[in-house]
């Protein structure tokens, strides 16, 4: 499972999450930990750069925010993004920098790297989208599938399937 490994997936100088990826060995350890993370870092970031905007939201002061933009925190939007008319960021939400979160797209419990771009009528939950990643309309990442069952990661045969569902099912809300 070489190639699932958060090292040969990502390049983690286009993230803010680099502290908190490059100690996971696969992307999935990450996804708990997203939220506590973000309240953590946000505390610490500069105040000549963000603005807290509310309980744990850090927005970048160049973002651009559409006014019937919905967001919750723990989230970090970051410079030069642009987050767009009936977004809905639901928490634990960290938005790179020049990242474009489109109309009526709505983001839970995710990391976007810098440039990444899900332009319009996207949901995406529970994923960790990396550098320059572009999601066309229309377009769902999550932990569920249509079926109910979990989604098991395998590479030729079945690995760590008990270990994912302990981390998903407790990640649920």
């Amino acid at each position: 499972m070489n190639e699932f490994m958060t090292k040969n997936l990502y390049d983690l100088s286009h993230t803010k999450a680099n502290e908190l990826l490059k100690d996971c060995i696969y992307p999935w350890e990450a996804l708990p930990k997203i939220g506590e993370f973000i309240i953590s870092l946000g505390a610490a970031l500069d105040e000549n750069i963000y603005e807290k905007k509310g309980e744990n939201i850090w927005i970048a002061k160049s973002a651009k925010i559409a006014p019937t933009a919905d967001i919750t925190g723990p989230a970090i939007i970051g410079e030069n993004t642009e987050i767009r008319h009936c977004a809905f960021i639901r928490g634990n939400a960290l938005v790179g920098d020049n990242a474009v979160v489109g109309n009526s797209t709505e983001l839970k419990n995710v990391i976007l790297f810098d440039n990444v771009q899900v332009p319009h009528y996207n949901y995406v939950g529970d994923s960790i989208l990396g550098y320059k990643s572009h999601m066309g309309a229309g377009s769902i990442t999550s932990n569920v599938k249509s079926d109910k069952k979990l989604v098991v990661v395998k590479n030729g045969e079945v690995r760590n399937r008990n270990w994912i569902k302990k981390v998903w099912s407790n990640d649920r809300r």
